[in-house]
């Protein structure tokens, strides 16, 4: 059975913008991304790379911190992807903790 767990990404595209999203499988995604069946934003700044991950996160749970990755200033996402832990713990603590 696979593991319904996802994985938090942080692409980094061919124009030096990072792309924020989430996937079972992130080696397929990164795939689908490449082969131009990825997101819509992706599509136009080909090739991606995988700048950044968090995995083994709850379906819900990714959702929630997909979309606070997505609201980070693009600094904060910079931080992520050299690795600021601190940063990552605020910002999961933040998206998991409010009330729906």
């Amino acid at each position: 059975m696979p593991d319904p767990r996802y994985t938090v990404y942080l692409l980094r595209c061919a124009d030096g913008s990072l792309y924020a999203g989430i996937a079972r499988s992130l080696a397929d995604r990164v795939a689908a991304h490449n082969a131009g069946r990825g997101a819509k934003y992706t599509r136009a700044r080909l090739p991606v790379t995988v700048a950044w991950s968090r995995g083994r996160q709850p379906p819900t749970d990714a959702r929630k911190l997909e979309y606070a990755i997505k609201q980070l200033p693009r600094a904060d996402k910079l931080r992520l992807v050299d690795g600021d832990l601190a940063l990552w713990r605020r910002v999961r603590r933040a998206a998991l903790t409010r009330s729906a």
